[in-house]
């Protein structure tokens, strides 16, 4: 493709549907995106969410690495202050070990979750403070230098699986630039600090062994179908759920009180979170994927293709892909 992209699956579990049913969808897209030479796909961790399935993203990106070949998988992200940096390095040096070249690492600090859940993962509020540190212990650990004398990760030791630092603020893109990795910035639902984010991590980056020169990760929500009407359509479906699920917390709605939901300051924070998407026919969505990466200044692209059904979202996989030149591969 003439612009690099790449999928962020949210796993989305839709109404009516069953975990096992939204992980198959899953595997099917990313076999779509690796026909049609998307880069990666990644998963991101979050928990006690009734609509996403991909609470545990080492388990998910082995079973669909089981029915892909090609294609890079990862983790977009971990959220590395739940976890042991010892227990990350060893899923994921494991994984590398079954899947060689194709595992890749994305790193966050948020809990992925409410503040109750939050409890029941970290237990120390305080563990989002060591993130630094952690990331470079888990580091250390797939190069084959441990900073725990006598630990070492089994597997994992000397993996080099490619790290990346995810975030929404100017914290994420300051470690990214001190460490030498790979930035990718959650703009597909935390837009505010997308350009200051990028300039300061270009501004500021050094050169690792890992990474010679920055590069920027941006995230971008996408629905792409045959009509604009089609589209807006769906992704009309996808801000009322979002809303309700920022809002809602286990709590039904009726269709008048999305209605009122939706134009209430909550409707209108949440417009203003799904601010960096696409939406339209191929040729529209065309001409907005690439006016983002402009103003992104984005190496990369990282698409959430929002449709709720699974089918649409297979849809919009093919279409922006063919609309950036893409074809699917034999």
């Amino acid at each position: 493709m003439s612009l690099p992209l790449s999928v962020l699956d949210l796993a989305h579990i839709a109404p009516g549907q069953s975990a096992g049913e939204s992980i198959a969808g899953s595997v099917a897209l990313a076999q779509q995106a690796e026909r049609y030479g998307y880069r990666r796909v990644w998963y991101a961790e979050h928990h006690n969410m009734a609509s996403i399935a991909s609470s545990a993203p080492a388990v998910l990106i082995a079973h669909v690495a089981a029915h892909t070949s090609t294609i890079r998988l990862g983790a977009g992200g971990v959220m590395l202050p739940n976890h042991s940096p010892l227990t990350v390095a060893e899923q994921f040096g494991t994984l590398a070990a079954l899947h060689p070249g194709r595992i890749d690492l994305g790193l966050g600090r948020a809990p992925g979750s409410d503040e109750k859940t939050t409890y029941a993962l970290r237990r120390d509020p305080s563990a989002a403070e060591d993130f630094p540190r952690d990331v470079q212990e888990l580091r250390a650990y797939f190069a084959g230098e441990s900073l725990v004398p006598g630990v070492d990760a089994v597997p994992g030791k000397g993996a080099r699986v490619p790290l990346y630092v995810l975030g929404s603020s100017l914290f994420g893109a300051r470690l990214a630039a001190a460490l030498g990795l790979p930035y990718a910035f959650a703009s597909h639902f935390a837009p505010q600090a997308l350009e200051a984010a990028v300039a300061l991590y270009r501004r500021e980056f050094q050169p690792s062994e890992d990474l010679d020169a920055p590069h920027v990760i941006a995230g971008v929500n996408v629905v792409a179908a045959d009509t604009t009407e089609t589209a807006r359509a769906a992704f009309e479906q996808v801000r009322r759920a979002f809303a309700v699920n920022l809002v809602g917390r286990g709590r039904t709605f009726t269709e008048d009180e999305v209605d009122l939901l939706m134009s209430s300051a909550a409707g209108m924070h949440v417009q203003q979170m799904l601010s960096c998407s696409a939406v339209g026919t191929p040729a529209e969505v065309r001409e907005q994927v690439q006016e983002f990466r402009r103003r992104a200044d984005a190496d990369e692209l990282i698409v959430a293709h929002q449709a709720r059904d699974t089918e649409e979202r297979l849809r919009s996989a093919a279409l922006l892909a063919e609309a950036l030149d893409g074809a699917p591969v034999a």
